[in-house]
């Protein structure tokens, strides 16, 4: 296919594109014309092909294929409404591969929807790793703000030690920071908040940090009453996780934090890649 088609085609197709809460779609009718279906007919086998294919994929069909009515306009004024579909790019993307790639316009769809897609899908586990990221570092700056406080309140690094594993103790159930690591099969020289899920994290964050308000606000001072106060507010943040019948302990462990860093970079320079070539 020729640089000057390509570029027609892909300046058409993003010119057919609507966004509608952040989510791209098209109109099935407005497709069948980029696709070089003259027959309405004709490209609704197309789609229905592609919702079986949908459908083998595990996907909602209604979550890609939306039936819309609109209203086009007629000669001498009048209107007509006629049935439509709006299409997510994944939807596009199987429509295209159940069109005939001997025509330059499905060629060109079957490499642009595909690109796209895995573009978006790449997109959607970025996002996924990086929420447990900034979940961890969240938790890291609370821990070594909990640190501090307690350093100048007369408690060492063994006593800090002791009081972040009485506090996992509350929030595991019984299970302190060893016998989690045990549990879970995490080396004892690795961090366990390393291994832990979003959810996990998130909840021994927002007990360290209530424990550092408490602190300051109370002024504890000692091992003794600062292991009080953060165990009682693991207990709680335990409660609330177990009112939706979570338990902590019971949760597997997920990838080391450390690989999926790398794996961000990686995904990282896979958008940046696809970026360079939709913009070729």
């Amino acid at each position: 296919m020729e640089q000057n088609s390509i570029t027609k085609l892909n300046k058409q197709f993003e010119e057919y594109a609507y966004v509608q809460d952040g989510i791209e779609y098209w109109f099935a009718r407005e497709l069948q014309e980029l696709l070089g279906y003259t027959d309405w007919r004709n490209f609704l086998n197309a789609v229905n092909k592609a919702k079986e294919s949908c459908e083998t994929t595990r996907e909602a069909v209604s979550d890609h294929f939306v039936d819309v009515n609109k209203t086009i306009p007629m000669p001498k004024g009048a209107n007509k409404e006629v049935s439509d579909i709006m299409l997510t790019r994944y939807a596009c993307y199987l429509i295209a591969q159940n069109g005939d790639p001997k025509k330059e316009q499905i060629a060109f769809a079957q490499s642009y929807f595909a690109i796209q897609t895995r573009k978006q899908e790449i997109l959607e586990e970025r996002i996924q790793l990086m929420e447990r990221l900034h979940a961890r570092e969240k938790l890291a700056a609370t821990e070594t703000e909990l640190s501090k406080n307690i350093f100048e309140r007369g408690v060492d690094n063994k006593g800090f030690a002791t009081i972040r594993s009485k506090g996992d103790c509350a929030l595991f159930g019984g299970n302190n920071t060893s016998t989690m690591k045990r549990k879970l099969g995490i080396a004892e020289s690795r961090p366990l908040a390393d291994f832990l899920p979003t959810i996990t994290i998130t909840a021994k964050q927002l007990a360290t940090e209530i424990t550092n308000f408490n602190v300051k606000k109370n002024d504890l001072k000692g091992e003794n009453s600062i292991t009080g106060e953060h165990v009682k507010n693991n207990h709680d943040v335990r409660g609330l996780l177990g009112k939706s019948g979570i338990k902590p302990e019971e949760l597997p462990a997920e990838e080391d934090i450390k690989k999926l860093e790398r794996r961000v970079k990686t995904l990282d320079k896979q958008i940046a890649k696809k970026n360079l070539k939709g913009n070729n």
